[in-house]
C-alpha cells in the first residue's frame, strides 16, 4: 500500500506534473512523463492471484496510462488507476496516487 500523501501534497504533484499541460490530454500526456520518469520499474505485484513484473509505462490509445506486465511469456497492458501495488510501493508510486488524485 501506498503511503498517501495529504490532500495538499497531492494538490502540489499534481501541479508540478502539469503545469505546462493544457487541455485534459496534455496533462495526461504530462503525468505519463513524470510516471514513467519517477516510478521505479520494474517490480512485481499480484493481479487476479498471479504475481506478474510490471516492466515499464505506457500510454495507451484512448489516452489511458498503463503499467505493462508480464507474467512468463504472456503480456498485458493494465490500466494504472486499475494497478494494485505491492507492499511495500515501489519508489514514485506517490505519483500514482497523485496521478488518481487528479483523474477522479
Amino acid at each position: 500500500m501506498v503511503n498517501r500523501p495529504s490532500t495538499a501534497e497531492l494538490d502540489a504533484m499534481v501541479e508540478e506534473a502539469t503545469v505546462d499541460a493544457y487541455g485534459e490530454y496534455e496533462q495526461q500526456a504530462a503525468f505519463h512523463t513524470v510516471i514513467s520518469e519517477r516510478l521505479a520499474v520494474p517490480f512485481d505485484t499480484v493481479v487476479l492471484g498471479q504475481t506478474v513484473t510490471v516492466r515499464a509505462i505506457d500510454l495507451r490509445p484512448g489516452t489511458q496510462i498503463a503499467a505493462i506486465c508480464t507474467h512468463g511469456r504472456h503480456r498485458q497492458a493494465i490500466g494504472i488507476l486499475d494497478l494494485p501495488l505491492p507492499n511495500p510501493a515501489p519508489p514514485g508510486a506517490e505519483w500514482i496516487a497523485a496521478y488518481r488524485h487528479w483523474a477522479l
